[in-house]
């Protein structure tokens, strides 16, 4: 396993993702710290469930509540000539009611 710091994988990015290409890891440290590993992407185990499920557990992200995109409301479509500034304003001034 190759090791390197950070200002090292900042000027030598290039070298360590041949490397990383190759199948070698890259552990990366910041003040003798392990922060960071790059693996090739065929030693990642599982699919991308799977992935997503494990980065989600260990709380590196958090998925989006809504579904696909394809249960957003349609766009709201103005008619020819009006304004979208006209349309807001006259919105908001129902909604003080």
């Amino acid at each position: 396993m190759k090791i390197a710091t950070i200002s090292q994988a900042k000027n030598h990015l290039s070298q360590l993702i041949s490397r990383v290409k190759r199948g070698e890891t890259v552990l990366i440290l910041e003040r003798d710290r392990p922060v960071a590993r790059l693996v090739p992407i065929d030693a990642a185990s599982g699919d991308d469930d799977e992935r997503l499920m494990e980065l989600e557990r260990r709380g590196v992200l958090r998925r989006a509540a809504l579904g696909p995109l394809q249960k957003l409301p349609p766009p709201i479509r103005l008619p020819e000539g009006v304004s979208v500034l006209e349309a807001l304003l006259q919105e908001r001034d129902e909604a003080r009611y």
